[in-house]
């Protein structure tokens, strides 16, 4: 007999249904409006598992009628007669501290009231779980991305790209428009710190002013893009999802030497505006494009192995604690990072039950999890230092071993020699003790040290020069000898050091020699409580309906399984209904501080709703129909109104968009913790701009703070990332400390930002850098310098006022620190008026 699909059956019922009786929008049902509070609150116990609670259902309403053990669970019309509702009541349901709220309880009520009313014929059957329903279907998140028309507006001159379409016409049905642009200054500073993460200089603020070209502000855009330090500072907001860190975290924390490698292709590929479907594709599965065998590497397979990275970027311990428990937490992890950086839902709430707000089901989670077993099977771990691939060609381990082996002759001549002199010295010191006991001593010393008896060992204790005889203090005895020994070792060091550097990365590379493991469902998510097996397959609510992904057997055309790089395929296909729309909407927030959806690795209804989805639909369509070309995108944002506006609001728009939610003017926001290093050591003259390689070290410092010594410092994305060493400026800030990934970065103002403005020492040197910088002009009053000054930090020239109030605390400081009998009091004031410019909120906000 044929049987419909349980999705096809649904829809079915809800065609005949609507044909008969259109919904009332007001009237409570059970499908639209009670589900899911019982999915959130009772089903995990009543219907999602293979065991009912007190064997009631309470999946479909009639199952409800039929009650279980304790009788029927609602009896429709009569609330004071509905067990389950007076046990929600009374707090006895669900068990534990996560009562139903009230507003919830009266919502049951209300519809029990009314009949217990459904939106549609129920079905005759159900499969076990969780079925997913139109209305979760319905759900903004999970619609195909269809791109909306452009709104036509009547502020047509303000409307420089289709962005400032669809804002517009929200502010005009309030009756308010955008911002007056904002002046060039301003402008040109805001793009400096939106695309690289630096202030401009005064010169390059002048090219600007002066740029009087129709497009200069398009052509300012496209030089900021093409500048290497561009990706450093986006890719610094990708490395934030991926969870990027130069140690594996837990216990030991662990350095990882060679994770620095992804970080610099994330930086790279940035730079080279790599298509992101592709940039997706090389991190989930750049091992299975790489072509077999990994040997003599060519520049497309190290790069394609380096994305991988990002596969390991999890916390991982099982250096030091290699068990199962570790094992599959660093899984769960990954899963994590995967989920929350490209779909933006947390997949990680269906790993012991089914998500309990979204249509995520427990099999669903481990049908990803099916997905990347292959290369992450907790049967057959790999620890981290197990992972690392060598660079090293044939050639150049031929030329290796070739060295080694003369490397090999110096060190057997070394042995003989020692052993030579350790005989002489042994016959030296024995020749001082008569006969027995030198023969006595002699036997001792020769004994294996643990075949010795206590006898022995007790008389190599009494007589330490025998007993503390070893090539370690051979010196002692005969420094002639320690010496020509040492001179040997200097020429086995230089022999191997002629030998190629050995390089390695640190990545993700799935087994060719075995089978792919087994993939079973654990029961509420516990590895020791296996059920059965689960096929590799994508979230079910996020596969368009006529396309489900699902990996029916692995690709025999690969040396691997081939599973990731389906499931990379199939999210990049273009008609996966998150991936474009999670991407964009961080990039929107990038740009902006605020964005569409406020929690951007959260689209599910645990999170925030859209505020614009039709705009962001539109994005995501635009992002992919332009070759999933991230720098389209930045310049499609930077050349709208909407960007280019001030950030100043005034009379009726203040007044109808105090909040700026309108985007009625640019939203002022602070820069990221890197951004704020970064251009403290930029305008003090003490930033090193080397690109790439290994981190640079930090460490404690007296007062127990993480650090960065040197006058010189690089860029922050370059600094060492230690989970347990987060560099405090950096931390105070809200950069974030690595427990598995970042979605979004909270925004604090906190006292502690003060005090570090105050009283760091870094703040402290850059203020002396930059003093030392303006008293080193070649210029002839307080006023040019203080011009100058302006210029450097804030990008423009101080106001009449803003002269006068420096004049007069220089002024002051400068008497201050000369009754004092403070040391070069000059200087020391130009100091305090550094350090006061560099902890303004104009130096520290994007406007």
């Amino acid at each position: 007999m044929f049987k419909l699909p349980r999705f096809a059956l649904w829809c079915l019922l809800a065609t005949c249904s609507s044909a008969c009786a259109e919904e009332r929008s007001d009237e409570l049902t059970f499908e639209r409006h009670i589900r899911p509070i019982l999915r959130a609150h009772c089903l995990d116990c009543h219907g999602a598992g293979e065991e009912l609670a007190g064997g009631l259902d309470l999946r479909l309403v009639r199952f409800m009628e039929r009650g279980g053990e304790s009788g029927a669970a609602i009896a429709p019309g009569d609330v004071a007669n509905s067990l389950l509702l007076q046990r929600v009541i009374d707090g006895e349901m669900p068990p534990g501290n996560h009562p139903v709220p009230p507003a919830e309880i009266e919502k049951l009520k209300a519809w029990v009231a009314s009949g217990a009313k459904t939106s549609r014929t129920e079905p005759l059957e159900l499969g076990p779980g969780l079925e997913i329903t139109p209305e979760e279907r319905e759900y903004w998140a999970f619609h195909p991305i269809q791109r909306p028309s452009v709104p036509v507006v009547k502020s047509g001159s303000r409307v420089r790209t289709p962005i400032d379409a669809f804002l517009l016409r929200e502010l005009e049905a309030n009756e308010i428009s955008f911002a007056a642009d904002a002046d060039k200054v301003t402008l040109v500073r805001r793009a400096y710190l939106d695309l690289i993460g630096l202030p401009p200089t005064p010169e390059q603020v002048d090219a600007f002013v002066a740029d009087e070209r129709p497009d200069a502000w398009e052509q300012l855009i496209d030089s900021l893009l093409e500048s290497p330090q561009y990706g450093e500072r986006w890719g610094r907001h990708w490395l934030d999802v991926a969870g990027y860190a130069d140690s594996d975290g837990a216990e030991r924390d662990d350095v990882r030497a060679w994770a620095f490698r992804y970080r610099d292709w994330v930086i790279r590929a940035f730079n080279q505006d790599m298509p992101f479907d592709e940039f997706i594709r090389w991190q989930l599965a750049g091992d299975e494009l790489a072509s077999r065998p990994l040997k003599d590497l060519s520049p497309l397979q190290i790069d394609q192995l380096t994305a991988t990275g990002y596969l390991r970027m999890a916390s991982d311990g099982t250096a030091a604690k290699n068990d199962d428990e570790a094992r599959n937490q660093v899984v769960a992890d990954t899963i994590k990072i995967v989920s929350t950086s490209l779909l933006g839902l947390s997949v990680g709430c269906a790993q012991c039950h089914d998500h309990r707000y979204d249509p995520i089901s427990h099999i669903d989670y481990f049908r990803l999890r099916a997905v990347f077993e292959p290369a992450l099977n907790y049967r057959q771990w790999s620890t981290p230092g197990q992972r690392l691939v060598s660079l090293m060609t044939d050639e150049q381990t031929s030329l290796a071993n070739t060295i080694e082996t003369e490397a090999q002759v110096k060190v057997s001549e070394r042995n003989a020699k020692q052993a030579e002199f350790m005989e002489a010295a042994l016959q030296s010191e024995l020749g001082k003790f008569d006969a027995d006991l030198r023969s006595r001593l002699e036997a001792a010393y020769r004994a294996a040290a643990d075949q010795r008896s206590d006898e022995q060992k007790a008389l190599l204790e009494t007589y330490p020069s025998i007993g503390k005889l070893h090539p370690g203090v051979l010196y002692q005895y005969n420094q002639k000898a320690a010496d020509e020994l040492k001179a040997i070792d200097q020429q086995i060091a230089e022999i191997r050091a002629k030998k190629p550097t050995a390089e390695f990365v640190h990545a993700i590379v799935e087994p060719t020699d075995t089978p792919a493991p087994t993939t079973q469902l654990f029961h509420r998510g516990d590895y020791r409580q296996p059920r059965f097996e689960v096929m590799p397959g994508g979230l079910t609510v996020a596969a368009p309906e006529d396309s489900p992904f699902a990996i029916a057997a692995d690709d025999t055309t690969l040396p691997t399984t081939g599973r990731r790089l389906a499931y990379a395929r199939w999210l990049t296909n273009g008609r996966h209904p998150l991936v474009a729309r999670v991407l964009v909407n961080r990039f929107w927030l990038h740009h902006f501080g605020t964005t569409f959806v406020a929690t951007p690795d959260e689209f599910g209804k645990l999170g925030a709703p859209p505020t614009r989805p039709d705009l962001l639909d539109w994005l995501a369509d635009e992002f992919m129909t332009h070759n999933w070309s991230l720098k389209h995108l930045h310049r499609m944002i930077m050349k709208s109104t909407v960007y280019r506006q001030q950030a100043i609001g005034a009379g009726q728009s203040l007044a109808t968009d105090p909040s700026n939610q309108l985007y009625s003017r640019f939203p002022v926001h602070r820069l990221e913790a890197e951004a704020i290093r970064d251009a403290i050591l930029c305008v003090a003259d003490r930033l090193d701009t080397t690109s790439f390689g290994p981190p640079v070290d930090v460490t404690a410092d007296e007062t127990g703070q993480i650090v960065v010594g040197g006058e010189k410092q690089r860029r922050s994305v370059y600094l060492q990332v230690r989970r347990s060493m987060p560099v405090a400026l950096l931390e105070t800030f809200d950069a974030p400390v690595m427990e598995v990934n970042c979605g979004k970065r909270t925004c604090s103002t906190v006292a502690p930002q003060s005090l570090m403005l105050l009283n760091s020492d870094f703040i402290r040197q850059s203020a002396e850098a930059l003093a030392t910088r303006i008293l080193a002009f070649e210029l002839n009053s307080v006023a040019s310098r203080l011009q100058a000054i302006w210029r450097i930090v804030y990008g423009r020239l101080p106001t009449d006022e803003e002269l006068a109030a420096a004049e007069q605390f220089l002024s002051e400081q400068e008497s201050l620190f000369t009754t004092r009998k403070i040391e070069s009091p000059t200087h020391q004031a130009w100091v305090d008026l550094a350090q006061s410019l560099l902890s303004s909120n104009e130096f520290l906000y994007l406007e």
